[in-house]
């Protein structure tokens, strides 16, 4: 267990104040054997049907990926990329040993530092977002193909069956499905607009939505993955890019491989916080958080998202969100000070400079010394999309599976390939496009993520798994080694959610809400979420969030605002947090499926 001290002065209008989140309505789904969780009811039960066959969690989770491929367009994909963190559940699965598979989509080798640029040095709008020039070369394909071939039970074939059966046969669409097709980039590209939109004819509630395309190309790829990257459908890709003025050639899918990568481990009061590494920001963004807040005794602050308590956690965020800014990016392109941003006498550093009773200034904000090598010149800011999506599982043997993957912002650049149904991402927004420019999120980067052949764009992905104890040997982790372990640890959590800049804080606030203050864990999905990313110095809030708590963080010095707060169409949230908790008394699985979206849902056996 950490070690850590009790603060608990803090100002008493901020310590007084109830919890601004009432618990949820609906409880946990609840399951003996095995469980998964998405954003799409087909893709959930997609994964359950593979686990009821035989399959482990990770045939579960590939099933899941290419079925929200078809029924879940806007994030579900195969021309994106991802991450998937995988923690065995006993010896025998993998070697004993946690994987984390970086499927990342690289920047083309036609790209360049200031591709986006026009001839005065400045951005061109939407070329990094919109259009054929816009895509990075895919990673989903490599990656769900080859986490089945390495970890999977069952062979491809078998557990694409369900994402090619929906693609054939169709999904009836909801309301809320129907009007997401609506969307305006799908109009400005004619597969695009033919597939989803019907020329203008749109889907309605209830209607069976079909991809025969898409349906005959995962077919192919059920064959022969390697046809994607290799093969006739890697040319059919090229020449379509050629053809539209896109970057993507034959030789960069030839060339495309998957990443296993290290995790990182952390530890917050007892907890082992297992989660991804470089080029995700997300894991030692959420490590160093965790490490800051780990001197604080939460509960004690108040409940749960009291002001009190979300002034320690803001100003936690703060600070590990500066140093992402100057020092993340491609870890195969950039050293990266992990093992000193870990470092629990840099956190303890960091506590010492925040106020119990009011906000630190961003633009005052100084990182102590002695620890940090001196960052990257940079002339500041840039951003990231929400739409990605996330899912979780777990199987009956203990073993979990935390994915988040991604088209960056909705339904990608809005280009679907000709003749083979998918939709391409807008992932070279991801890198900074000009340093001092932001880029689609707001987020600061620095020269770590400048544009670069080859190169992997700096992600706030955080697919994260939770145990009781220590449970793995790691031969090289943050710069240490540590000792081996003989059993796993016993599985507490798995989470992870959509939301680009703001997925870490959520995922933070999912794991402080459960462990830290006794939320289970469909309250914790559902709970309303604050975030704040250091630049801009702004502590943002979704619109469901009580006033009274706003205005006495508001009153406390902070900078507030209320996602969307003048737009009636909006729901003013963000995320979309898909989890899974194993109830420390029974054993039982606990599935919370978040409730911003109405067509998702939690379900074992």
């Amino acid at each position: 267990m950490a070690r850590f001290t009790r603060t608990s002065s803090v100002a008493l209008s901020l310590a007084l104040l109830a919890s601004p989140f009432a618990a949820a309505q609906t409880a946990p789904v609840r399951a003996q054997h095995a469980m998964v969780t998405s954003i799409h009811h087909d893709a959930t039960d997609a994964g359950v049907e593979i686990l009821r066959e035989g399959g482990n969690a990770v045939d579960a989770a590939v099933a899941v990926g290419f079925a929200l491929a078809v029924v879940y367009p806007a994030a579900g994909n195969i021309g994106g990329g991802g991450f998937m963190l995988i923690r065995p559940g006993t010896k025998t699965f993998a070697h004993g040993q946690p994987h984390f598979l970086d499927y990342r989509e690289k920047a083309p080798s036609a790209a360049s530092t200031d591709m986006y640029l026009d001839a005065q040095g400045n951005v061109i709008p939407k070329m990094s977002t919109v259009g054929s020039k816009a895509s990075g070369v895919p990673g989903t394909v490599a990656g769900l193909t080859y986490a089945e071939k390495q970890y999977g039970r069952l062979g491809l074939a078998k557990v694409m069956q369900p994402a090619i059966r929906l693609a054939r046969d169709g999904y009836v669409l909801t309301d809320e499905e129907a009007r997401i097709l609506h969307s305006s980039l799908l109009g400005q590209f004619p597969a695009s607009y033919r597939i989803f939109q019907r020329n203008g004819r749109f889907y309605e509630a209830g209607e069976r939505f079909q991809q025969p395309e898409l349906a005959r190309t995962l077919q192919r790829i059920a064959t022969d993955p390697d046809d994607f990257y290799r093969g006739k459908l890697a040319a059919e890709i090229a020449a379509f890019e050629q053809a539209n003025k896109g970057l993507i050639t034959a030789q960069d899918l030839a060339a495309y491989e998957v990443k296993e990568r290290t995790p990182l481990v952390g530890h917050y009061h007892g907890y082992e916080v297992l989660t991804s590494p470089p080029p995700s920001s997300g894991g030692i963004v959420l490590l160093e958080t965790l490490n800051i807040l780990s001197g604080y005794d939460l509960p004690k602050l108040g409940p749960d998202r009291s002001p009190a308590q979300i002034h320690i956690i803001t100003e936690a965020f703060r600070r590990a969100y500066m140093d992402r800014g100057d020092y993340l990016g491609d870890p195969d392109f950039n050293t990266i000070p992990l093992a000193q941003m870990a470092d629990p006498q840099y956190a303890a550093a960091w506590r010492k400079t925040i106020d119990p009773t009011k906000p630190s200034p961003s633009a005052t904000l100084v990182r102590p010394t002695g620890f940090m090598p001196e960052p990257p010149k940079q002339e500041a800011p840039t951003h990231e999309s929400p739409q990605t999506t996330h899912f979780s599982v777990v199987d009956a043997d203990g073993n979990a599976v935390s994915s988040t993957y991604t088209l960056n912002f909705g339904f990608g650049s809005g280009v679907t390939v000709d003749g083979l149904g998918f939709l391409l991402n807008d992932e070279m927004d991801d890198f900074a496009s000009k340093m001092g420019v932001p880029n689609g999120f707001g987020l600061i980067q620095g020269p770590a993520n400048a544009i670069a052949p080859g190169k992997r764009p700096l992600s706030s992905m955080t697919p994260t798994i939770v145990s009781e104890a220590p449970s793995y040997t790691y031969h090289k982790l943050l710069g240490r080694t540590t000792s081996s372990v003989v059993h796993p640890g016993k599985l507490r959590l798995v989470l992870g959610s959509p939301g680009g800049s703001t997925i870490i804080t959520t995922v933070a606030n999912d794991l402080i809400s459960v462990l830290d203050n006794g939320l289970d864990i469909q309250a914790a999905a559902d709970a309303p979420r604050f975030h704040h990313q250091y630049l801009p110095d702004v502590l943002q809030f979704e619109k469901k969030f009580p006033l009274d708590t706003i205005d006495a963080l508001k009153a406390s010095g902070y900078i507030t605002k209320r996602e969307a707060e003048f737009d009636e169409k909006s729901a003013g949230q963000w995320g979309d947090s898909e989890l899974i908790a194993v109830d420390p008394k029974t054993g039982e699985l606990m599935g919370g499926h978040d409730n911003r979206h109405h067509f998702g849902k939690a379900a074992g056996y």
